[in-house]
This record gives structure tokens, sequence and C-alpha cells, in this order.
């Protein structure tokens, strides 16, 4: 493992405003800049931030401050006092390890150690694939603690390859610490595109280059039972990207898949994985605008057993909610028109400020104004190595719909 530059960090004094008081008291990880109501001194980033209670002066919680952040304190701990120190990080790591060891009494390699703060760790994601382990910053409160916390990562998952990466923010300053985004911390690389399995089926992931950290771990459950469905079946799969579902159905005995993306690079990604797996189905790619992709199949008058409609994050910002919305019901009505008889359709979502009761709301309702009778087979939500701890939390949903005659 590198070493790390140490840098020095102070505590910092804070009460805040009732009711961040009361949101904290139930667990809530973030402290937003205007419910600082007392300050002993200015803070850097990285700066451990003791709140205490405004009325009987006891330690409520700690966190670390993000000078750079409207999210001001990103809690770490919201049980009291506690001393801060590498058995503090171990103890918490341990604990989100055992989360996630039933996943790993499966064939599967490949999961999410640590989920930013969910997992006690705001702004820090650590996935791993096989041997290899990624860890990706969104925050500049973690580049003090690096040195503590990575080497504990390492051991927890017994990776013999860590790489870490960095969110566009936080690029310009890792560079400044002469660190930089996709470098390997510890171990070597052979290769930045790592094999590793979900559920006894092979996939592969740029860890230096692919998005977010090389994959999207989340929808693991969700590929599986698609995969399981295909048999014999016929299936589209919308914002393929490196066609986790495609895969997963092709193995799973489908006839033929269609993997739609506007990225070609995904595509190849996605045929690529494909070839890791035994399959005997067709797999079709299209590199098209999903909206456009959609009209032009529909035009064509095809049909599918099953389709998948797995898009991006629709708003990013409250601001986009209502576009966001709109959007999901025109991907419900447009996929309904490409489901066969008694086929099924699958939509999912991403987006943590659109609720997972408001989209299967918008879902429910479009498919009732298709004219086709439906029946809704089963609703999910995250697998479990991206437990759920506050509101904000929780982003994805995924509801499972059999379009009758």
């Amino acid at each position: 493992m590198r070493s790390f530059p140490e840098i020095a960090t102070k505590r910092l004094a804070i009460k805040l405003r009732p009711k961040a008081e009361r949101l904290l008291k139930k667990g809530h990880p973030w402290v937003f800049s205007e419910s600082i109501i007392k300050q002993n001194s200015e803070g850097e980033t990285g700066d451990l931030a003791i709140i205490y209670d405004g009325k009987r002066n006891d330690i409520m919680g700690l966190g670390l401050y993000d000078a750079a952040s409207p999210i001001r304190i990103k809690m770490i701990h919201t049980q009291g006092a506690a001393k801060i120190d590498h058995d503090f990080f171990k103890q918490k790591i341990k604990i989100a390890f055992e989360i996630r060891r039933p996943l790993l009494k499966t064939d599967t390699n490949s999961y999410r150690l640590l989920f930013g703060e969910n997992d006690g760790f705001p702004g820090l994601i650590a996935d791993v694939y096989k041997d290899v382990m990624v860890v990706k910053l969104y925050s500049g409160v973690w580049f003090p603690y690096l040195g503590d916390i990575l080497p504990i990562l390492l051991a927890t998952a017994d990776c013999s390859t860590m790489v870490l990466r960095f969110s566009r923010n936080l690029q310009q300053k890792a560079i400044a610490m002469q660190l930089q985004d996709g470098m390997v911390v510890a171990g070597e690389l052979e290769d930045e595109v790592v094999e590793f399995k979900e559920h006894g089926i092979n996939f592969s992931a740029n860890v230096i280059k692919g998005h977010k950290t090389g994959y999207f771990l989340d929808h693991r459950h969700n590929r599986k039972r698609v995969g399981e469905l295909a048999k014999g079946k016929t299936m589209l799969d919308v914002f393929s990207y490196a066609g986790g579902f495609s895969v997963h159905a092709l193995a799973g005995g489908a006839t033929a898949v269609t993997s739609l993306d506007i990225s070609a690079q995904a595509l190849d990604m996605a045929k690529q994985n494909a070839a890791l797996n035994a399959h005997a189905g067709e797999h079709h790619l299209m590199a098209i605008d999903a909206f456009e992709g959609l009209q032009k199949l529909i035009k064509a008058k095809k049909s599918f057993d099953i389709v998948v409609i797995d898009p991006p994050s629709f708003a990013k910002s409250a601001a986009e909610v209502q576009k966001a919305r709109h959007s999901y019901g025109r991907l419900a009505q447009l996929g309904a028109k490409l489901v066969a008889p008694n086929g099924i359709l699958v939509l999912a979502s991403c987006s943590s400020r659109v609720s997972a009761d408001d989209f299967f709301d918008i879902c429910d309702a479009e498919l009732q104004n298709s004219g086709r009778r439906f029946k809704s087979l089963a609703k999910t939500y995250h697998d479990i190595d991206h437990p759920v701890t506050f509101p904000e939390g929780a982003y994805l949903k995924c509801g499972y719909y059999q379009l009758i005659g």
C-alpha cells in the first residue's frame, strides 16, 4: 500500500438549529450549512466536527467538515461521543462486511463493500471485483483519513489490488496531493479490464475508465431474476450499457436479445460480456437514443417477450423532477407497445428524487392508459450490498408487469 501525505485536522465544536438536531437524533447523516448556529472556529475540509446538544451540552454525534459543500457536515457517528481512530473505522468496515456476507455465499465475487452514508462513510464508495477493489471519493473530507481506511478495506475484503478514483470535482485537489484518478495504490493491475462473477454469470469491468467504479452492481438481483425468466424468450434491453440484463438473459436461455444504448462503446462491452458466457441465443445491438430507438421498433411492429427499461437518473436536481416524471411515463408508454401478449415489462428508476411510490404510480397510470390489461408481478428495491439507512439513501426501484392480451 502506498503512503499518503499526513494532513493535519482540528476539532470543531458545533451547535445546530432545533430542526437539524431532531434529524440528527434520528440518524440523518447530513448537516447543511444553514443549520449551524454556533461554531468555535473556522473549519477546513476534513476537520472533525463535534456536535453538541443545544440544551444539555452533551455530545450528540461526530462528523467530517466539508467547507466545499452545502452539506457542511457529513456525519460518521450519531450515537453520542466516540474516539475516531483506526479501531473506529475498522469496526464500521467490519459491520459493513458482515451485512454483505450472505451475498458471498452465492456464486458472486463482486459487491459494494461501502455504500457511502448508508454505511457511515458519506462520500466514499468501495466496490469489489473479484480480487480488485475500487474506492471512489465524492468528498474531500476523506483525504486526511485515507492512510488509515484503505488498508483496512483491502484486508477486510481480502483483495490483492486497490484502485483509487475521484469524482470530477475532486480531481484537481487530488492532483495537488500527487494523487490521480485511476491510480493503483496497492498491488498490481495486469489489465484495467477485470473479470468477475455475478450469480454465476461472467462479466468484466474497466476499473480505470468505466463509469462510477467500472460497473453498476446495484441491479444484480434484478438481472438474475430476468435471466431466470428469459428461457426460450426474446428480450429487449433498453439503456443496456454493458449488457447486464442482456447477458443474464442470454445465459438463461433467451433465443434472441436486443441491447439498445446510445453508446456504441457501451454496446461493445455488452458484446464482450455476452461472449464470456456460453449461450445459443442471437445478440443484436442497437446504437441509438432510447426514445428514438423505441419509436423505431414500434414503427417496425416489433414485439418482445420481455422488455427491460433501466434508464440513468433523470433527476439530478430538484428542478429536473417534473421532467423526469414525464420521461418515466413516456418510457412506460413506449415499452408497453413492444411487449408481446402475456409478456413482461420491467421498468426501473435510479432517481432518488423520484420516490418509489411516485414512480410506481406513474408506471401504473401509463399502463392503464395503454388500453392493455396488466398484472403487477413484483416490486423490488435495493440488494443487500446497497443498504438504506436514511430516506435520501433510497434510489433504486424496479417493477415487473405482465401485459395480458
